[in-house]
C-alpha cells in the first residue's frame, strides 16, 4: 500500500472512532439489520434477533441516544413504540452492505440468500467499492491521504488556470 498513511496517534480527527462507539457491538449492527429489514417493534426485534430483553432496551436506547434510530409513539396506539432509522442510521446501510459482502466472501466463501437487488431491474447488486469523484473504482494502490489546505489549494489553482485558458 505504500502512500496510504494516516497519523494513527490523533484518534480525535477520524470519524471510525467515533462511528465504532455508535455502533458499540455485534448485537447494535444485528438490531440495524433488522431495522433495514423493516422490524420497528420492541417485540419483534426480541422474536427476529433471539436477543434478551435487558440487552435489548439497553442497545435500542444506545443508538436511539447516538440519532440512528428515532422512537415514535404508533399512529394506531399511542402506548405502542416504533424504532425508526434516522437519515443518520439510513446512512449506514453501504456500511453495512460492505461487512455483509466481505463476510460472505472471506468468512462463508458463499453468497447468502436471499440476495439484495435493485428494485427497478431485480438483478443483484454490485459489491460495495471505493470509488473516485470521476466514478473509477479505486483499490489500495489508488488511495492516499490529503490534508484538506492542500485539496483547496490544489482546487483553487486548477480554477486559476482553466480561467487564463478561456
Amino acid at each position: 500500500m505504500g502512500k496510504l498513511r494516516e497519523s494513527l496517534a490523533d484518534l480525535a480527527v477520524c470519524g471510525l472512532p467515533c462511528a465504532l462507539e455508535a455502533m458499540g457491538e455485534r448485537w447494535s449492527f444485528m438490531i440495524l439489520r433488522a431495522a433495514f429489514n423493516g422490524v420497528c417493534h420492541f417485540e419483534e426485534f426480541l422474536d427476529a434477533l433471539g436477543i434478551a430483553r435487558n440487552i435489548l432496551s439497553n442497545r435500542l436506547s444506545r443508538l436511539v441516544e447516538a440519532g440512528i434510530l428515532k422512537r415514535e409513539h404508533c399512529a394506531d396506539d399511542r402506548r405502542r413504540i416504533e424504532y425508526r432509522l434516522t437519515p443518520k442510521g439510513m446512512d449506514l446501510l453501504p456500511a453495512m452492505l460492505a461487512l455483509r459482502q466481505w463476510g460472505e466472501k472471506w468468512e462463508m466463501n458463499v453468497p447468502a440468500n436471499p440476495v439484495l437487488c435493485d428494485a427497478r431491474d431485480g438483478m443483484p447488486i454490485l459489491p460495495i467499492t471505493i470509488r473516485a469523484h470521476d466514478d473509477r473504482v479505486l483499490g489500495g494502490a489508488d488511495l492516499l491521504w490529503r490534508e484538506w489546505s492542500e485539496i483547496e489549494a490544489a482546487r483553487i489553482e486548477a480554477d486559476l488556470r482553466l480561467r487564463a485558458a478561456t
